[in-house]
């Protein structure tokens, strides 16, 4: 009756049994079967809307945990972060629609176009950085974001530093994260900087012999570059020497996906 009152599966009700969101107030030592209160239809409700929004279980259980202690605050945090999160989702539906509905399905393949990759010096850059773990997704476009508030009319402490050049995404990974993502945003600068918070800072990216390919297109296409670096490397008896770099050279709210520019760099030394 509970499950079929809260349209909740029994499969759903175990589950959030064994996570300790939902404890039946009584259980059947023989059969196992779970009984439940007419109070706890609330919290089932509770549960079965948050992961409607988004939410993972362990999400749920913290704000759960933060409404019954009165956390409003990390009720709002949550629930901000998670309307981040839907939003970078959007963006990435509204791109993956746009791309199904431009290709030939059987021939024409994406849209996008890779330069031949080929061996560049890069020297020392002086940047301005941002480094934190998270998901790619949401991360780099706020670390991005954060970084170009910095040079901002009216943000008088840093009224002589300027943009030297394009934003640079480092990847401190050595594999693909989904989640905990060693993440890092720089910006190359000129001039004076004054930095006040310890989240920011400057520093210098070292001088790297590089394999450079240049991505046009959606960033969802990236990936193909990185195969034909990885490709090329493994071809010229090469091997990677430090965190790959991609740079970009257009703003996504300023011009159409197409023509994204992306330099994706790996730096490399003689395998």
């Amino acid at each position: 009756m509970f499950s079929l009152i809260t349209h909740l599966s029994p499969k759903a009700l175990r589950l959030y049994d064994e996570k300790g969101l939902l404890v039946p107030a009584e259980r059947d030592i023989c059969t196992g079967y779970r009984y439940y209160t007419y109070a706890q239809i609330e919290r089932a409700v509770r549960i079965k809307n948050l992961l409607w929004l988004g939410f993972s279980l362990d999400e749920a259980a913290t704000l759960l945990s933060a409404k019954e202690q009165g956390d409003a605050g990390r009720v709002r945090t949550l629930f901000a972060e998670r309307l981040v999160a839907t939003e970078h989702e959007i963006r990435r539906l509204h791109a993956v629609q746009e791309v199904l509905q431009q290709q030939d399905p059987l021939f024409g393949g994406f849209r996008m176009s890779i330069t031949e990759p080929e061996i560049k010096e890069i020297p020392a850059l002086r940047v301005l950085s941002r480094r934190e773990r998270g998901v790619y997704q949401e991360a780099i476009p706020r670390l991005i974001g954060e970084l170009c508030a910095f040079f901002e009319a009216g943000n008088g402490q840093q009224s002589a530093a300027k943009m030297a050049g394009p934003i640079i995404f480092i990847c401190h990974d050595e594999e693909y994260r989904e989640t905990d993502a060693d993440i890092e945003i720089a910006i190359p600068i000129t001039g004076r900087v004054a930095v006040d918070t310890a989240a920011i800072e400057v520093r210098t990216l070292p001088a790297a012999r590089v394999v450079s390919v240049l991505h046009t297109g959606p960033y969802s296409g990236v990936g193909a570059a990185y195969e034909k670096i990885f490709a090329y490397i493994g071809g010229h008896a090469l091997a990677l020497a430090g965190p790959t770099r991609e740079l970009y050279f257009n703003d996504p709210a300023e011009v159409p996906e197409t023509e994204l520019l992306t330099e994706v760099q790996f730096p490399v030394r003689e395998a």
